[in-house]
């Protein structure tokens, strides 16, 4: 009673500010993941999110095994490894940047998928525009290029690439399964791929660190995925992807408040831009699809 409660409240809610809730829960999950990678490793640190959102997820949607065709496993398979290589790049890239910095690099992996799939000739200049940002916030123009975390950049932009694999590949798995069963599976999929890397550091996870995965787990994975997909009965998909287009912003906010991580001037303007040339593309033509619109952190 108390989840149908909580489910009917939720309906309650203008539609906006429960995608602008799960845009904030995903970038504070990844702040306190950026607390969590120096005590066990980004391995470690998404086994333990990977393994408590496969129970949870599991547990509410009940995916079913039986009756799929060769083709739906072969896309439950792809989806879920985009989804552990995406997590696994973007941890380890939290150990070398800053959140802000790290998420606003990964965003262009969507929004240059959007930008070819929707084919449009004023978005090149949006995209011209987000190109400049991260020239910005990579700090390229005030930092010697032998001083630029490269291996961190590499790493935010490894997981951008595979955010727009694993839109394409949600998109397919929406097609071969039921409502979030895809979802639900491709994360076990994905616990698969990274818990031969993350298993080794069991022995660090004492129960505050349990209790930080878990933490991750609903921040990052659960609470989003259910509000956007209470939202997306009522949003329209132009609104909604202006609203995830912020995403960047709110992981300089995390970063700031949790962590104490301060962005300079000139990386704040980048950020702007990427921001901006984001809700210009991914405004215009975001699909309704709340695992598609799932963030990569």
């Amino acid at each position: 009673m108390a989840t149908v409660g909580a489910v009917t409240r939720a309906y309650a809610v203008p539609a906006p500010l429960l995608v602008l809730a799960a845009v904030v829960s995903v970038q504070f999950g990844g702040a306190l993941a950026a607390t969590l990678v120096p005590q066990i490793g980004a391995p470690g640190s998404v086994t333990l999110r990977l393994l408590f959102a496969t129970i949870v997820l599991g547990a509410v949607t009940r995916p079913r095994l039986r009756g799929h065709s060769r083709s739906a496993w072969v896309t439950v398979g792809l989806f879920g490894l985009a989804l552990g290589l995406m997590n696994l790049a973007f941890y380890a890239s939290l150990e070398r940047l800053p959140i802000g910095v790290a998420v606003t690099i990964e965003f262009l992996g969507p929004l240059t998928l959007a930008t070819v799939l929707s084919r449009r000739a004023r978005d090149l200049v949006a995209v011209a525009a987000a190109a400049v940002g991260v020239v910005l916030i990579s700090q390229a123009l005030s930092v010697p290029l032998s001083d630029l975390n490269w291996a961190g950049l590499g790493l935010a932009a490894a997981a951008g690439a595979c955010w727009a694999a694993y839109i394409i590949l949600s998109g397919r798995a929406g097609a071969e399964f039921n409502r979030l069963d895809g979802l639900a599976l491709a994360m076990g999929v994905a616990l698969v791929v990274v818990a031969p890397f993350g298993l080794p550091t069991m022995p660090l996870w004492t129960p505050e660190v349990v209790a930080k995965g878990l933490g991750i787990a609903l921040l990052s994975s659960v609470v989003p995925y259910s509000l956007e997909l209470i939202a997306l009965r009522r949003l329209s998909a132009r609104v909604f992807g202006i609203l995830l287009s912020l995403e960047p912003a709110a992981a300089a906010l995390a970063g700031l408040l949790v962590l104490d991580q301060r962005l300079t001037p000139s990386q704040l303007v980048g950020m702007a831009l990427v921001v901006l040339a984001s809700a210009m593309v991914m405004g215009a033509g975001q699909r309704k699809d709340p695992a598609a619109a799932a963030s990569g952190g």
